[in-house]
């Protein structure tokens, strides 16, 4: 996959919300509005027909309950999480303060999901479910930006059997982009080349 061809395309879901359902824009509560919203978002998504890095921005949400992030962030990461997705695309959460983070956190456990985020104050974490070699290279790959496995090996301390198994892994669950050079990328590195 060539990082270079990716098409960043950014979701604030606070402006969204408005054209999706009639509700208070910036408190996103209810299942139904979740639904509403992740619609929204697939039909945009279907309609760029490219490799695509999805940004969900909650900068401007105030509220985010359970449910309401179990529809509009757990079930679109999964919808295009497995081999029978409809589009090639990838997500990033941005803007997530703490009243975002838990339970954001808690439905993509339920799902064994992961989801890179950036978090106000402490950069770009990977939230959900991942095994601690898929963490730690996923650490290493964050701050090296673009590497091989064998970088993110000697950068992680995991042998390179082990980096690259979890560096694959990453990849299959669409927090990390690989290209044809078998070069991993941080999706952090491809929003700031867009």
């Amino acid at each position: 996959m060539n990082t270079g061809a990716v098409v960043p395309y950014s979701f604030d879901l606070s402006t969204l919300a408005p054209r999706s359902v009639a509700s208070l824009f910036s408190h996103l509560v209810t299942r139904p509005t979740g639904r509403a919203l992740r619609l929204g978002i697939e039909s945009q998504i279907g309609e760029l027909g490219a490799i695509c890095l999805s940004v969900l921005d909650f900068t401007q949400v105030v509220v985010l309950d359970y449910s309401c992030a179990d529809e509009a962030v757990a079930k679109l990461v999964q919808r295009y999480s497995g081999d029978d997705r409809p589009a090639d695309v990838f997500f990033v959460a941005r803007g997530l303060g703490e009243q975002h983070r838990e339970p954001i956190e808690a439905v993509l456990a339920r799902h064994d999901l992961a989801l890179a985020a950036e978090i106000d104050g402490a950069g770009y974490v990977l939230l959900g479910t991942v095994t601690h070699a898929e963490r730690i290279a996923w650490d290493a790959l964050e701050r090296a930006r673009t590497a091989d496995a064998a970088t993110v090996a000697d950068a992680s301390g995991l042998g390179i059997g082990d980096a690259g198994a979890a560096l694959d892994s990453l990849t299959a669950r669409r927090v990390v982009l690989r290209n044809a050079n078998q070069r991993y990328s941080a999706l952090s590195a491809v929003l700031e080349k867009a």
